[in-house]
């Protein structure tokens, strides 16, 4: 039986590192995420919190009914959307073991750090059909609070590995016929040379630095979005691989 307003700290820990560790959950707030989850990834719910009536999709979970107050303690939006759902973490998300088969397209994160970025980035990976998505230590948190929501629901919908031994990920990927495509401020290649229809990592780099020397140096091509420099140096790196996902699969059609 949950006390009333301590048990509440359970569900705010998980807004941080440590208390998803300690608890191997983390919370997805808002109707639109929870249903893509409990569409593609039912198991992986463990409790939905809700202010009002929850979905009669819901009721194969336990329902914890909470206040608006609380909610609003829970939470982490600042208008929270009055339901949320503690979810189990993937096994193998913090690990360096690749999946026995990683699928033929795969998203490489280098140091991606703000966590709006990364979710985006993980939402438009299983937008556009990617696999898996590597992700290195100094990446934002796919779990944390911004992360997630920026994912609105997308965080299962591939595998993730955030791991410091993200290169050595790479490499093996390489080593067994993947092709490694490197997003490239000062790149040879356009988009569209590749052969998009073999098996590939699109890596994008940190929106500062861009990628490292270690993953430009495993590259089969440094792929060049060609833009108007004099009026935009860059491109924001979520906008740069929309752009260069979209790319690879209208060249697989």
């Amino acid at each position: 039986m949950h006390t009333p307003e301590t048990s509440l700290k359970h569900y705010r820990q998980l807004a941080t590192g440590k208390g998803r560790q300690e608890t191997g959950a983390f919370l997805v707030e808002g109707e639109k995420a929870i249903k893509q989850i409990a569409t593609g990834n039912p198991d992986a719910i463990l409790e939905i919190l809700t202010v009002s009536e929850p979905s009669p999709a819901y009721r194969q979970y336990p329902i914890r009914t909470i206040t608006e107050k609380q909610c609003r303690y829970v939470c982490s939006t600042q208008t929270p959307q009055g339901i949320a759902a503690v979810v189990r973490i993937p096994e193998e998300i913090y690990t360096d073991r690749l999946p026995d088969n990683p699928g033929r397209h795969v998203l490489l994160l280098d140091d991606i750090q703000d966590p709006g970025n990364a979710g985006t980035l993980i939402r438009m990976a299983a937008a556009f059909d990617y696999q898996g998505i590597i992700m290195s230590g100094k990446c934002a948190d796919p779990l944390s609070p911004k992360c997630v929501q920026a994912a609105t629901g997308a965080t299962l919908s591939t595998w993730i590995r955030r791991t410091d031994g993200y290169a050595g990920l790479a490499k093996e990927l390489k080593a067994d016929g993947y092709t490694i495509l490197a997003a490239d401020l000062s790149g040879d290649d356009s988009p569209e040379s590749p052969d998009y229809r073999s098996k590939f990592v699109l890596a994008l780099g940190n929106e500062a630095a861009g990628l490292s020397e270690e993953i430009l140096k495993l590259a089969d091509y440094r792929l060049r979005i060609p833009i108007k420099r004099e009026k935009a140096e860059s491109l924001n790196v979520a906008a740069c691989g929309a752009i260069l996902m979209y790319a690879s699969t209208q060249a697989e059609e």
